[in-house]
């Protein structure tokens, strides 16, 4: 199976679990590595943003002393956006539906990223 094809089944394997209306695994300066962005969105603003907004998360946290950053959430009444580290060099970011509730989806988050950190290195 190549890098594309695991990228997919795991990025699949997510939307499957129900509320997630859109995921992306970019780097972390914001390229975009693999993502199921429908053609509403642009794919590769999505990854840089999202990016972006991790990077000022790290810089704030580490300046409080309370260290890096697990994962960021931005809710707004039309839906949720998660970002967070798939190793060291990407990230995993999802978009949710307004009512997607939270519990299943971090949950799966995370064991998405160990799985693109193993398939990226």
């Amino acid at each position: 199976m190549t890098t594309v094809e695991m990228l997919e089944k795991i990025l699949n394997d997510l939307k499957n679990i129900g509320g997630i209306e859109a995921s992306a695994v970019a780097s972390r300066d914001g390229l975009l590595i693999y993502s199921t962005v429908s053609g509403k969105l642009h794919a590769e603003t999505f990854a840089a943003m999202s990016a972006t907004m991790l990077g000022a998360a790290e810089t704030a946290t580490a300046e409080l002393g309370k260290g890096i950053p697990e994962r960021i959430i931005v809710e707004s009444k039309d839906g949720k956006i998660i970002t967070m580290g798939a190793g060291s060099k990407a990230l995993l970011v999802v978009m949710t539906e307004p009512d997607a509730g939270l519990g299943l989806i971090l949950i799966e988050l995370a064991k998405a990223s160990e799985k693109i950190k193993q398939v990226l290195g």
